[in-house]
């Protein structure tokens, strides 16, 4: 009887206030699997509302390291909150007009530089053109000779591309001042979001374990994103000096190849491969002979190689360390889903999920698991 009673007793859950009650069922494991299906859908559903506010959050954990510094400093988070945001954006529009003109001069002059390079990719394309040649020779002496030919129709867009941009500058201005409104807000009220949380939580332990989840992600992930964001600019000035002064690349298109090399290092693996191929394309554009045509390339690589497995590892350390695997992965999916705004919120949402599952009991081992 008396076993019989103690086991029952193993099975009931203390609470806070000394009351004892079952614990609750556990989920099966195809209701969690359905659940996380239904999750995806939903934010890929809702991706015109989702992604702003990740956008937001992203920048917000930029400038947190930032606000904490200013009010070390006794300066209010307000007034923190608005100098980083609005720094941000000067700094953005004066990045934008040193680079526009160069992008704008290379998306008119591009048809032009096409067909220089044409007599230089004729000798690189020649064997297939030879094989085509074979294929529809063979393929004429296999026809038949009454069989009526058959006529594709190809619609042409007649809407003028001004006409597309136009209609759809309304919409992506209401998208960044509603990023930009948010970062804000997000950075002043964000304290007090995550004191107001956790008095929904119940009992104390899990308080306890809810607040160091978030003091966590808001501490260690807003370092991460501000390192990585600080390793990426230093990486495109780094990339834009090489240009200006090996490849003798004009210092505005230089700043222009840097600042896209800092963007696309916000994706691992997808982004640098971008820019290699780009280095090798502009390369092969503006360079006369082969051998100065793989100086950008060979550039953007060396660089990209001196930072990707030296310089991040040593200075982010073994503890934010993502498993090349899952982070293929992860990028795959959140690109195909967001675009590229996916790719550049992969690696900070894994490295949340790595924080939240280092804390909680029992999930270490699928933290591990994520290295």
């Amino acid at each position: 009887m008396d076993d019989a009673d103690g086991e029952e007793s193993a099975h009931l859950e203390v609470t806070d206030e000394g009351a004892e009650r079952p614990p609750r069922p556990r989920s099966s494991k195809a209701a969690i699997v359905i659940a996380t299906l239904m999750v995806a859908v939903v934010l890929w559903a809702t991706q015109e509302i989702v992604l702003p506010i990740l956008l937001a959050l992203f920048f917000a954990l930029i400038g947190n390291p930032i606000i904490r510094l200013l009010g070390r400093l006794h300066v209010p988070r307000v007034l923190s909150a608005i100098v980083v945001v609005f720094g941000g954006i000067v700094l953005a529009v004066a990045l934008a007009g040193q680079v526009a003109q160069p992008a704008m001069d290379w998306a008119r002059t591009l048809p032009q530089q096409v067909t220089k390079v044409t007599p230089k990719l004729r000798a690189l394309i020649k064997p297939v053109q030879e094989a085509n040649r074979m294929a529809e020779s063979l393929a004429k002496v296999t026809a038949t000779p009454n069989a009526p030919k058959q006529v594709q129709v190809i619609a042409a867009d007649s809407s003028d591309p001004m006409t597309r941009v136009a209609k759809f500058a309304p919409h992506l201005v209401a998208q960044l001042l509603a990023v930009v409104l948010l970062t804000l807000f997000f950075m002043i009220f964000g304290e007090t979001l995550q004191k107001h949380s956790l008095e929904l939580v119940p009992s104390w332990r899990k308080k306890r374990v809810t607040m160091e989840i978030l003091q966590s992600i808001e501490q260690e992930v807003s370092r991460y994103v501000l390192t990585i964001s600080l390793i990426n600019i230093a990486l495109g000035l780094a990339i834009a000096g090489c240009l200006y002064a090996i490849a003798g690349i004009d210092l505005q298109s230089a700043l222009l190849w840097g600042t896209m090399a800092m963007v696309l290092n916000y994706a691992p693996i997808v982004g640098p491969l971008i820019g290699v191929v780009v280095m090798l394309v502009m390369g092969i554009v503006t360079e006369p002979d082969l051998a100065h045509a793989l100086i950008p390339g060979a550039i953007y690589l060396g660089l990209h190689t001196l930072e990707g497995q030296i310089i991040t590892p040593v200075v982010l350390g073994k503890r934010m360390a993502i498993s090349p695997l899952l982070l293929m992965i992860a990028l795959m999916v959140f690109g195909w889903a967001w675009g590229i705004v996916g790719l550049l919120l992969a690696v900070p949402l894994l490295v949340c999920l790595k924080i939240v599952l280092s804390k909680l009991d029992g999930m270490e081992g699928w933290a591990r698991l994520m290295e």
